[in-house]
């Protein structure tokens, strides 16, 4: 195997992954991710695919899957906050922060540079560059686009068609520490995924592991999901926070403006069920996640891939967005190992573009009442 230099933007799960597997294949792997103040804490729950199951085995982390939420039914409300529907469907939800945790652990200080952005790439037939917002540059014989929703990296790959596109509708979103639950709410939402329905709406919610992976009753978190369509013309002003800056993609926990987030608790009040109106008028920072779909013509161009969000946007309905970059990361990771680079590349290329395709469809048929 020849060692190669491996340039990786995006030091989220899509990065990690990849850069954990090709460190212990021997590689020289550098990951630049844009945030200077770390992403553990960011996280909420996930269901684990079997491809999370196996790079954790890979990586010799599988524990981390052994922990989690259960939720023991699945319930339906209805508008007084009767249950309509009960199934007996258990399920665990493992803690984004802990797998988060596990990986990045995986990862070298040295190999994983905080708050340095790539802002260009460039490739030819015989090596890749990347250009950094400090104005230095770096050659690499492989770089490797993680870097999301907004993806730089996307637009070198595929210049004639890199640009996600709005679905229509949003998730609003809450992290309550579960204390500041009323109880009555708490007794109606916990220890069950709660749904509820709306003409092109709907909310869901579920009890995810602390922010340091703490599973203890008390010390849990709330997650709620509210997805309501908005027009896109009024998209940008939705996405502008409180200090007046427009945000491309998503607005984080406490960039809200103060006058939208009392609008979603009185729509809350005005349309939701009373535990869910509770959980979201709950002190804390909801946050927006407009939906966006992208589909890559091709994951490949020289010496350069894209991977996970960076290459195929895929509705969170679906519940396999980290288990689709895990799967990314592996099989570029197993044809490296096999293969001279423009092969492997290749190779991992028609394995993973119609398993892109397959799970961007079927969130999009998922949310087709929404948008």
């Amino acid at each position: 195997m020849n060692r190669l230099r491996i340039a990786i933007a995006g030091g989220s799960l899509g990065g990690l992954f990849a850069a954990a597997l090709l460190l212990r294949a021997g590689h020289d792997v550098t990951v630049f991710e844009r945030s200077a103040g770390g992403l553990a804490g960011k996280g909420a729950g996930l269901v684990a695919q079997r491809e999370v199951f196996r790079i954790l085995r890979l990586l010799g982390c599988e524990h981390v899957a052994q922990i989690g939420i259960l939720a023991r039914e699945r319930i339906t409300f209805d508008r007084n906050g009767d249950i309509a529907t009960l199934q007996a469907t258990p399920q665990t939800q493992i803690s984004w922060d802990r797998l988060y945790q596990a990986v990045r652990g995986a990862v070298p200080d040295t190999n994983y540079h905080s708050g340095r952005r790539i802002v260009a790439v460039e490739g030819d037939t015989a090596e890749a560059r990347v250009f950094l917002d400090d104005g230095s540059d770096i050659s690499a014989d492989l770089v490797i686009g993680a870097d999301g929703v907004g993806s730089i990296v996307r637009s070198f790959v595929a210049p004639e068609d890199h640009r996600p596109r709005y679905a229509g509708y949003a998730a609003w979103r809450g992290l309550v520490p579960e204390r500041q639950i009323p109880r009555q709410a708490a007794e109606a939402l916990f220890e069950r995924f709660a749904f509820y329905h709306l003409p092109r709406s709907h909310i869901l919610g579920y009890l995810v592991a602390g922010p340091d992976g703490e599973t203890e009753p008390g010390e849990r978190r709330y997650n709620w999901v509210w997805y309501r369509p908005i027009p896109a013309n009024e998209l940008s002003d939705v996405l502008t926070d409180h200090e007046g800056r427009q945000h491309p993609f998503s607005l984080a926990p406490g960039q809200l403006p103060g006058i939208r987030r009392r609008r979603l608790v009185e729509d809350a009040l005005r349309l939701l069920p009373p535990a869910f109106a509770a959980a979201v008028a709950a002190k804390g920072s909801p946050f927006l996640q407009p939906i966006f779909d992208y589909e890559a013509p091709r994951m490949v161009r020289s010496h350069v891939a894209i991977l996970g969000d960076a290459a195929f946007v895929v509705r969170p309905h679906t519940a396999m967005g980290v288990s689709k970059a895990a799967g990314d990361a592996m099989a570029l990771a197993d044809a490296l190992a096999s293969m001279k680079l423009q092969a492997a590349l290749a190779s991992f290329e028609a394995e993973r573009l119609s398993s892109g395709r397959a799970i961007a469809a079927y969130g999009q048929r998922l949310g087709a009442s929404l948008g």
